[in-house]
């Protein structure tokens, strides 16, 4: 059988699905890759590189393949070129490509997604959202402490001490985790904030201090946190007013895929820090953490510089192509069947695993990822006006 490896054609896209270190794991498997020319250029990987891995490059990998690999969601051009019964594994943001989960529904395409595999322990060598979500957070440091006109760590010279800047990471899930890190690597007085109990403790681990208010916590399902009243937010954005006033450096990292990020910064709040202070959003495509932020851009918010993130894991394209390849592989492993049932390099899901089964969004020219199936088809089935 043959996986394909997609160039990505999406804006700002710099990541790719597979990159040819890991090659080698796939044909192992029994598999033969094929690969679009250019699919690793902006990942710095060269179709020699991949050549030389033991992948074919090929601009008919499309046409050709049983499983495609792919960071974004597919086209709808390149939808329909896939022979019916192939399979596609990316990240699928169903509500945002609605015309497309249609064409793999018509098409008898089996669609897995990547951000739909569940948080537990079995699956944590698959999920893609943490190891994009650890590029993130390192990034948005190093962000914050380009564009912060001041050192980050405590200098004694000679000619005096300059101490160090004050940051305050807001969200402690993985990014905020490795953010705070990243800022402490870099010699910078960090405190941190999540409504998660257990956060303190890993906020502490990091040499951080953990901010504490005098609020109930919020924990939730699968690591993440439960949505919160808006009189809880409001408490929480006037407890949080003094710490971010006094910080140099401002990063949020509060999201949970398919839903809106939380206000957790008013504009308000903002203009109270310091001339020259900066501010970090890594949640501002989904509706960001702070308001006012734009993703993609900087603006100005009183004397303090905001940067809303923008595809934050493909500003460091190498690395995150190697997590999420990883991710890749060992997704593609568990799905391949092994034993004297089928040859090697089958593509054999087992439907009863949990894994498989929540990941998957459409299977036998059906949509069987249930919000996404009432959201598109309505409750009783049948596509919606």
């Amino acid at each position: 059988m043959r996986i394909a490896v997609v160039r990505e054609t999406r804006e700002a896209e710099a990541r790719v699905a597979m990159v040819p270190e890991l090659v080698g794991k796939l044909t192992a498997l029994g598999y033969e890759v094929l690969v679009e020319p250019g699919a690793g250029l902006s990942a710095g990987a060269t179709d020699a590189d991949y050549t030389t891995a033991g992948a074919q490059v090929d601009d008919r990998a499309l046409d050709d393949a049983d499983v495609v690999l792919a960071v974004q969601p597919l086209g709808v051009d390149q939808v329909r070129r896939l022979r019916r019964g192939a399979a596609t594994i990316s990240f699928l943001p169903t509500a945002q490509v609605p015309e497309v989960v249609r064409d793999l529904r018509d098409l008898a395409i089996t669609s897995f997604a990547v951000e739909l595999v569940p948080r537990i322990s079995r699956a944590q060598s698959m999920d893609a959202l943490s190891s994009q979500s650890l590029v993130s957070g390192y990034r948005c440091a190093i962000v914050a402490a380009g564009m912060l006109r001041r050192f980050f760590p405590l200098n004694m010279t000679a000619a005096g001490t300059v101490p160090p800047a004050e940051v305050v990471v807001l969200g402690a899930g993985v990014a905020g985790l490795q953010a705070i890190a990243t800022a402490r690597r870099l010699g910078a007085v960090v405190k941190a904030y999540d409504v998660r109990a257990a956060a303190a403790e890993e906020i502490r681990s990091l040499g951080a201090q953990a901010i504490e208010l005098d609020l109930e916590t919020l924990e939730g399902a699968g690591g993440y946190a439960r949505e919160m009243s808006e009189e809880r937010a409001a408490r929480q954005r006037e407890l949080l007013a003094p710490h971010i006033a006094s910080a140099d450096a401002l990063i949020t990292t509060a999201a949970v895929p398919g839903r809106t990020a939380p206000v957790l910064v008013t504009a308000a709040m903002v203009e109270r820090m310091r001339p020259g202070s900066v501010v970090v959003d890594l949640a501002a495509e989904s509706g960001g953490n702070v308001e006012g932020s734009v993703p993609g851009e900087v603006v100005r918010v009183g004397g303090a510089t905001l940067w809303g993130g923008r595809n934050v894991p493909a500003q460091m394209p190498a690395p995150a192509s190697r997590l999420y390849a990883q991710n890749l592989v060992n997704l593609v492993a568990l799905m391949t069947a092994a034993g004297e049932d089928a040859p090697p390099g089958t593509f054999l899901p087992d439907w009863g695993d949990e894994i498989v089964a929540a990941s998957c969004v459409t299977r036998d020219g059906a949509i069987v990822h249930d919000p996404t199936r009432v959201a598109l088809e309505g409750p009783a089935g049948g596509a919606l006006p």
